[in-house]
């Protein structure tokens, strides 16, 4: 019954325009009088509050005028105060920070930066040399090389040809089919940095490589954890605005976050794709429900209102999402920034590293799954397995490796898209599939969609993973998958 009563309230005042902290909710249905609390609360915030949190609650109990009693029955859902004081930090945040032009120094800045920041996480492994030197050294020495693949491509016999680059000069090396390297050679993506080790060709003109090596993630590595019980609700890819969104699969997830279930959950980190935009592929207005994009962020904005107020929230872009396309994408400007400002936001860019509660989290909306899916051979990187691809993303220690392929990338002086500190858990979305695991102690989470099959995906055979929210617990990176449709 009480649980009742806490629900009609909340409804009640969603109706009223405002979203509501169960933990107020549950102070006004427990009181003497939850009529003349609900009425007093009403009439004592100002207009501009957004959120009815326990303090509205308790100020207007606490006015003489109101208070008859001494109501004590209140059993927060969850206390702020037993948070940590800054339990989210964001790095990695492209806003406000852009400053490419387009220019031809631009791109040079941006190539530079990468083979720089991935060269760095390479030296320790390997004795190399520039392109070069190597170009003046003696055949038949062993040798060893850092460089950004310009080339890549299978010989006549079967083996794996490469040019690589570094800021002296390029320099081939042969990778043959019969080592086990090769295997890594298949699944090489032009401007990714790797470092080659072998032995010269007599004339000194070609590595025969012996050992090839990534950036990737140590195998020693250790995720953090919170030292308390808490969880994340990571999600993408809403779609509010198409016609195929979910919008019962949503209000039960929604109601879902108030019930004591959910009382653990206390962030929302939703990876892009809030809305189904407008103009992103031909023929899309046929595919719309709510035509205009401000009119599908007002819609979105007022979903949000429907989860519980001292939910913390936070949102990055897609490419269905009204920012630039090209990646790093800044986050929303003021005016979007303005419309989803009912519940406090902490809106970043895509991507972003989100701290909570000392868990690292890299959230890329994941644009480039689809080039490494269509690019490695190894058959379990494929949309049914996006974890796979996310894997991949890792060891190249870069979200978006591939320039001028299927992915726009905007030429920067600092490369944002270099993964430079190992996340403790890696969160992706667009593919709209359901992808969990665990990689040298990174927890990949892939979160799937709130939107039914499209026409697109049913011509292209692709099959969607709906209504899904992946539940993880920040003390021990457990994922439960809850699923609402």
């Amino acid at each position: 019954m009480a649980h009742a009563a806490t629900e009609a309230i909340v409804h009640r005042l969603l109706e009223r325009g405002y979203n509501v902290a169960p933990a107020a909710a549950a102070r006004i249905a427990g009181a003497d009088d939850p009529e003349r609390i609900l009425e007093a609360v009403l009439a004592s915030v100002s207009e501009d509050v957004l959120c009815i949190t326990p303090g509205h609650v308790e100020a207007a109990i606490d006015n003489p005028l109101v208070s008859g009693g001494d109501d004590t029955n209140y059993a927060p859902r969850r206390a702020r105060s037993d948070r940590p004081v800054d339990p989210i930090g964001i790095v990695g945040d492209v806003t406000g920070q852009s400053t490419c032009t387009g220019e031809y120094g631009d791109f040079v800045a941006l190539f530079r930066d990468r083979y720089d920041q991935l060269a760095g996480l390479l030296r320790g492994r390997i004795t190399h040399r520039n392109a070069r030197s190597l170009a003046d050294a003696r055949g038949g020495s062993e040798v060893g090389m850092i460089g950004m693949v310009a080339d890549v491509r299978s010989t006549r016999n079967g083996h794996w040809l490469v040019e690589l680059e570094d800021p002296t000069g390029a320099f081939p090396a042969l990778l043959m089919s019969d080592r086990d390297i090769a295997a890594d050679a298949q699944g090489l993506l032009y401007d990714e940095v790797i470092g080659v080790s072998g032995r010269l060709s007599d004339d000194a003109g070609i590595i025969f490589v012996e050992d090839l090596y990534l950036p990737d993630v140590p195998r020693t590595f250790e995720p953090n954890t919170a030292d308390r019980h808490v969880q994340a609700a990571l999600i993408s890819d809403v779609h509010v605005g198409s016609k195929e969104f979910l919008a019962e699969a949503w209000d039960d997830f929604s109601a879902w976050l108030h019930s004591p279930e959910a009382e653990p959950v206390e962030y929302l980190v939703i990876a892009g794709d809030m809305v189904e935009g407008v103009g992103v592929y031909p023929g899309q207005e046929h595919d719309l429900a709510i035509e205009d994009v401000y009119a599908q962020y007002r819609r979105f904005a007022e979903l949000l209102k429907q989860v519980p107020g001292d939910l913390e929230i936070v949102m990055i872009p897609g490419n269905h999402d009204a920012v630039r396309l090209a990646e790093p994408q800044p986050a929303f400007t003021d005016e979007i920034a303005d419309i989803l400002a009912v519940h406090d936001a902490h809106i970043t860019a895509n991507p972003s590293t989100v701290s909570l509660e000392g868990v690292n989290i890299l959230v890329y909306h994941g644009a480039s799954l689809d080039e490494v899916i269509a690019s490695v051979p190894d058959e379990d990187v494929a949309y049914a397995n996006p974890d796979r691809a996310m894997a991949e993303l890792l060891r190249k220690r870069h979200v978006a490796p591939q320039y001028g392929g299927r992915i726009r990338i905007a030429p920067e002086e600092r490369d944002y898209l270099v993964i430079e500190d190992v996340p403790d858990v890696f969160h992706t979305g667009h593919v709209h599939t359901i992808g969990v695991g665990t990689y040298h102690g990174v927890r990949l989470i892939n979160s799937g969609c709130w939107q039914a099959q499209t026409d697109f995906q049913r011509r292209n055979n692709l099959d969607p993973d709906p209504g899904f929210a992946p539940i993880i617990d920040l003390d021990t990176l457990d994922v439960k998958l809850r699923k609402f449709v």
